[in-house]
């Protein structure tokens, strides 16, 4: 039987591509990472059609998910503005 996963033969660069992404539930950022606070994460959800943080955030129902590495490069991107 064959697995989905890469083996060991293909070329590191093939991997990236299968990676999934992390996704924390929003209530839950704050166990993960000091920064933003609970608070403040919550502004940047209500407000994410106008500031850009749609891209960062997934929504399964009621659930609101972040992206963990969306969110970083969103970070990045806030500075070159």
């Amino acid at each position: 039987m064959e697995s989905d996963r890469p083996s060991a033969a293909q070329p590191s660069g093939t991997l990236a591509s299968n990676t999934v992404a992390r996704l924390i539930p929003a209530s839950s950022w704050p166990q993960q990472h000091p920064w933003p606070p609970i608070g403040g994460l919550r502004h940047l959800i209500f407000y994410a059609k106008t500031n850009g943080f749609e891209t960062v955030i997934r929504r399964v129902g009621r659930r609101v998910l972040i992206d963990e590495a969306a969110f970083f490069a969103w970070v990045n991107r806030q500075g070159t503005k």
